[in-house]
C-alpha cells in the first residue's frame, strides 16, 4: 500500500482527524484504558497507549493527521455518486407524474440516464457534490435533485457526510414540472 499524500498536521490541532498512514482511512483505532465514572454514569478516557490499528487495512499502522474540510464535500460527493449510479446506500427514488406518464421504456431510459451523467462542471456543480443534473431524453428536459433526510424522513439530515445520518431522496421530473 502507498503512503497518502495529504498535508499533514500537528496531533488534535482543531479541525483535523487521524488517519491511516498507509490507506487514508478514517477507520482507526488507539489501544486505550477508560475508567466507570459513577458520579457521571459512563466510562472516562484515562490513558492512550502508541499501538494503533486500521479498521481499512486490517492490521496495525501509524497515524498521520490531516485537516478536514468544513463541509466534506468530498464524502457528500462519494455518497451521492455510489446513491445515484449504483442505488446503494439509504435513500429512496421518486419518480415524478409527468415522467410516470411517460411509460415504463421511458422511465427505465430516464433512469439509466441519470445514472450515467457525468457532465459535472464548475458552473452547473459549485459545491462539487453531483447532487443535480439536467439532462435530455427523448427530446424531454428533465432535472434530478438529491436531498438529505434524516433516517426517520422527518427533517433535513444533520449531516450529509454521514451515511447512517441521512436518507437521501432522488427526485426525477420533467422541466416543465419545476
Amino acid at each position: 500500500m502507498g503512503k497518502v499524500h495529504e498535508e499533514t498536521v500537528e496531533p488534535g490541532d482543531l479541525g483535523t482527524l487521524p488517519v491511516c498512514k498507509y490507506c487514508g482511512s478514517e477507520r482507526v483505532a488507539k489501544d486505550a484504558w477508560a475508567c466507570w465514572n459513577p458520579k457521571a454514569g459512563l466510562w472516562e478516557l484515562e490513558t492512550v497507549f502508541d499501538d494503533e490499528h486500521c479498521h481499512q487495512c486490517d492490521g496495525e499502522t501509524r497515524l498521520i493527521w490531516k485537516r478536514v474540510e468544513t463541509v466534506p464535500r468530498q464524502k457528500v460527493r462519494e455518497l451521492n455518486d455510489r446513491f445515484r449510479c449504483q442505488g446503494l446506500g439509504n435513500g429512496s427514488l421518486v419518480i415524478s407524474v409527468g415522467v410516470r406518464a411517460q411509460g415504463a421504456a421511458f422511465i427505465q431510459e430516464v433512469v439509466d440516464a441519470v445514472r450515467a451523467h457525468a457532465a459535472f462542471t464548475e458552473e452547473n456543480d459549485p459545491w462539487g457534490e453531483h447532487d443535480f443534473g439536467s439532462l435530455k431524453v427523448g427530446g424531454q428536459t428533465l432535472f434530478w435533485k438529491i436531498e438529505y433526510y434524516s433516517p426517520d424522513l422527518r427533517s433535513g439530515s444533520e449531516n450529509p457526510a454521514h451515511e447512517g445520518l441521512t436518507h437521501r431522496v432522488l427526485t426525477i421530473m420533467l422541466a416543465s414540472e419545476y
